[in-house]
């Protein structure tokens, strides 16, 4: 997996020190012992799912789109609030020192922040978007293993707690007239929802 992060890594940004440290610094963020979830297999998830996305819709800077999948997660701290706005701010330090010009950094700062609401105000922004809910219409098995993750990222609340905040997040998007925003991903529309709707059963069942 890492040879692949790499490789994609090197496509958009070449190589040379400032680009290999900023990567290094990504690898070793994703690998946090907290995580469960949020780890360098979900960084690969969302890289391959911009490929499909961005070869069927066209969007200003695939390359902004692509770096906004390695940062949207880059800081991740389950107790914090305000982790896509630390990781934007972080994209936005540390991408010039690896030969980012400020216009595509200013798109990923941009990008990250979507993630914050999934509510996407641009196509890129729906492309990044969709790729990162990419999950919720994943098969049993799959979506299984995405749920105990994420439940173990946060072992720091009792169980209570937890299933009050998760079937507020499930409620919430099941509320939305849309889930997933671009064309290609619009029919992973009644998966998603049938995901969600059976995790909501069992939350509220305890």
């Amino acid at each position: 997996m890492e040879t692949e992060l790499r490789a994609s890594w090197t496509l958009d940004l070449g190589t040379g020190r400032g680009a290999d440290a900023v990567l290094d610094d990504l690898l070793l963020r994703h690998r946090e012992p907290h995580r469960r979830y949020h780890t360098l297999a979900h960084v690969a998830h969302v890289l391959r799912a911009l490929r499909g996305l961005l070869a069927e819709v066209p969007v200003p800077d695939p390359v902004a789109v692509r770096l906004g999948g390695w940062f949207h997660d880059a800081v991740y701290e389950p107790a914090s609030t305000t982790n896509e706005a630390d990781s934007a701010a972080l994209a936005e330090r540390v991408l010039p020192g690896a030969g980012v010009g400020p216009d595509r950094v200013e798109a990923v700062a941009r990008l990250v922040l979507a993630t914050a609401t999934h509510e996407p105000a641009a196509d890129d922004e729906a492309v990044l978007v969709d790729a990162d809910l990419g999950v919720l219409a994943a098969d049993p098995s799959g979506y299984s293993a995405y749920t105990e993750q994420v439940w173990a990222e946060y072992a720091h609340i009792d169980d209570e707690t937890w299933r009050e905040r998760r079937a507020r997040f499930l409620e919430g998007f099941l509320a939305r007239p849309q889930i997933f925003f671009t064309p290609p991903a619009r029919h992973l529309e009644a998966r998603a929802r049938a995901n969600l709707t059976a995790e909501l059963c069992r939350v509220q069942d305890g």
